[in-house]
């Protein structure tokens, strides 16, 4: 069916993340035609009446599923739970706007109800950094990226966490109406107008877990020897086996190797050094494990995409 390409859809749960669901409505849902924007339009579906959201809020005056139908692009800006399947209902909006040639977009968690709609089988696709080892798991024949922003496979697209969202509609606008479209756009927004999709979410850690406790024990000892120029062998020794055997238990265990995980603990921590400290780049690579910030500057660039120094103008806060 034909379907008007200036009309955006967006999917809401029945339990919506409030800023990830404005985001393309606040692109697509506002009337910039006077900056040289297109005329876009934007409807709010879903399959209950009201939604509840971020902060005891709820969401009305929704329309039902079938307004989709209508839709250049269908947007999921987020899925409540990894492990509930969409319903047939929304599975059937998915797919036919997919078969209508339109563009489906899985934003942040939004990707989970893509994949399981089948969209994503033989595609790449991203999602929140939080998320991705879930969801290369759950979904084995979609290729995950793992650090990027968002992905473009043609009809579909997908994005990392919450205000990666916003580059993936910008990057849809550009795509669809030109620069000229997504920098009108992106002006009014106060934002950034083009960052690509391959730049780097900015992870943050998270609590160390490991279904081994001498795996678990050995990253605690990494974490507490940061500085330290550790390599898998004096690993092997804590754990009293060989090379190997340490690097297989690691790998298998952890779901990557011991040495690209203690280099992502060091890129981490200087992330974290960056933001709350004054120490200079040279002290923080040193404090990290780094022979020097000239060791450190490629290794956080080739993890985050921007040197640590942009990172600390991007990401330290504000004196009073």
């Amino acid at each position: 069916m034909d379907r008007d390409r200036h009309l955006a859809a967006v999917i809401v749960p029945d339990t919506a993340l409030l800023f990830e669901t404005a985001v393309p409505i606040s692109v697509f849902g506002v009337d910039r035609t006077v900056t040289g924007a297109p005329p876009l339009r934007v409807v709010a579906v879903s399959e209950a009446d009201t939604s509840a959201t971020t902060g005891g809020l709820s969401l009305t005056g929704l329309s039902g599923l079938g307004a989709a139908d209508d839709a250049g692009v269908v947007i999921v800006p987020n899925w409540p739970d990894p492990e509930s399947r969409p319903s047939d209902a929304l599975v059937g909006v998915l797919k036919r706007a997919v078969d209508d040639g339109a563009t489906v977009m899985g934003l942040c968690s939004g990707a989970y109800a893509l994949a399981y709609a089948g969209l994503l089988d033989g595609h790449r696709a991203i999602t929140h950094w939080r998320w991705v080892h879930d969801f290369a798991n759950r979904f084995p024949n979609t290729v995950v990226d793992d650090s990027g922003l968002y992905v473009d496979e043609g009809n579909v697209i997908t994005s990392a966490g919450t205000a990666a969202g916003l580059d993936a509609c910008l990057h849809y606008v550009r795509r669809e109406w030109g620069s000229a479209a997504a920098n009108a756009i992106a002006r009014r927004m106060v934002t950034a107008p083009h960052r690509h999709g391959s730049q780097n979410q900015f992870a943050q850690p998270e609590p160390l877990r490991s279904a081994s406790p001498t795996i678990a024990a050995i990253q605690e000892r990494v974490i507490a020897n940061l500085p330290r120029a550790l390599t898998v062998d004096d690993l092997a020794r804590w754990y009293g086996t060989s090379r190997r055997t340490l690097d297989r238990d690691f790998t298998a265990t952890v779901g990557q190797s011991a040495m690209q995980w203690i280099l992502r603990q060091r890129v981490l921590t200087a992330q974290e050094l960056l933001e709350t400290t004054t120490l200079t780049v040279e002290q923080v690579a040193h404090r990290t494990g780094f022979s020097s910030a000239t060791a450190l500057r490629p290794a956080f660039r080739n993890a985050l995409g921007i040197s640590p120094q942009q990172y600390r103008r991007a990401f330290a806060p504000l004196e009073d």
